[in-house]
């Protein structure tokens, strides 16, 4: 019956006064005791110690459950209801394209364990953050291809996330065609604001579609773009050829990323050019676009009640016919 209260209001609270007559109500019951039981003298007792029965031992239970059944009905005239609560969100939706770099040169080792793995454990937080937004993903390398057409379907967004690797595509690292692949998922879109954004750590050396060209794409169809330089400064251990069975080899190479560019991409379509050289500027650097795309969102809250009475009136009934059933009954005293 306590597990009746989770969540619950009353429509007429004042009746709760009346559970002030309780200790009225147990001290009447006692100073009338006597009067209602007639004694019984006998010379000693002393043989009668400790040998109340079973019926003495429940009949002290007739006024708890007298007293149980006067709160239930109580809290039954107070009219509880439980409160149900309905939220209807109006959501502007923003549509967001990811464009992951997957060439080999994402295995370096200047992110712990590699620049993918960080990439992809960066980018699923931020999905997680986006719960209105609809997000697609796209990858390149030497080529681009839609991994995950638009959607709200989160879960599935990360399943692919955490399922990219590199060798998957042609090697390279085909910036222009992963921009155009990007937009072409966004053109058609109504939502009022459409990004892609756009992650990278290497200079564009092939594909048939220029970088800048998909950027002005990108702008006729008022797609902002923001571009991640993914790398460190210096040097770093990174793949410098690929042995016969698919695994790569590791050698000293210099970080080289087309920074100009990836800055051109994003000024000339309105967004934001950044360079992550280490887990912690990646993060900061999709908080600070979490904070420049925010979503607007409108919630309006209803409110249902249903009516919890009957648990309690029952309650109270089952108690008093339990109690009055045992009296007149199996715990019937004889005047």
């Amino acid at each position: 019956m306590l597990g009746l209260l989770e969540n619950i209001t009353f429509v007429s609270p004042f009746f709760f006064v009346l559970l002030l007559l309780l200790p009225i109500i147990a001290w009447w019951y006692f100073r009338t005791y006597r009067q209602r039981y007639a004694p019984m003298r006998m010379s000693t007792l002393e043989g009668l110690e400790n040998t109340q029965s079973i019926r003495g031992r429940l009949r002290s239970l007739l006024p708890i459950l007298r007293i149980l059944s006067f709160v239930a009905l109580v809290v039954a005239l107070a009219r509880p209801q439980r409160v149900l609560k309905e939220e209807e969100v109006v959501a502007e939706g923003i549509d967001i394209s990811l464009a992951m770099d997957l060439s080999s040169s994402m295995l370096a080792q200047d992110f712990q364990p590699n620049r993918l793995e960080v990439s992809k454990r960066v980018a699923a937080d931020f999905v997680r953050q986006r719960q209105y937004d609809r997000i697609g993903l796209v990858v390149f390398a030497g080529e681009a291809f839609t991994q995950c057409p638009l959607t709200t379907d989160h879960l599935v967004l990360n399943e692919f996330l955490s399922k990219l690797e590199c060798g998957i595509l042609e090697d390279g690292t085909a910036i222009g065609m992963g921009l155009a692949t990007a937009v072409n998922r966004l053109k058609d879109s109504d939502s009022k604001s459409k990004v892609v954004i756009l992650l990278t750590d290497g200079v564009n050396n092939t594909g048939y579609q220029s970088p800048m060209l998909a950027a002005k794409i990108a702008k006729e169809y008022n797609i902002k773009v923001y571009t991640i330089g993914v790398g460190s400064v210096g040097e770093t251990r990174a793949p410098v050829s690929r042995r016969s069975d698919g695994k790569y080899v590791l050698g000293l190479v210099r970080v080289e990323i087309d920074e100009e560019l990836l800055r051109q991409i994003a000024e000339l379509t309105g967004g934001k050019y950044y360079r992550a050289v280490d887990e912690q500027s990646l993060e900061q650097i999709y908080a600070s676009i979490d904070q420049l795309e925010k979503t607007k969102i409108e919630v309006t809250s209803f409110k249902r009640y249903s009516e919890e009475y009957h648990h309690f009136a029952f309650w109270g009934i089952l108690f008093l016919l339990i109690e009055v059933l045992l009296r007149y009954t199996v715990l019937r005293a004889i005047p």
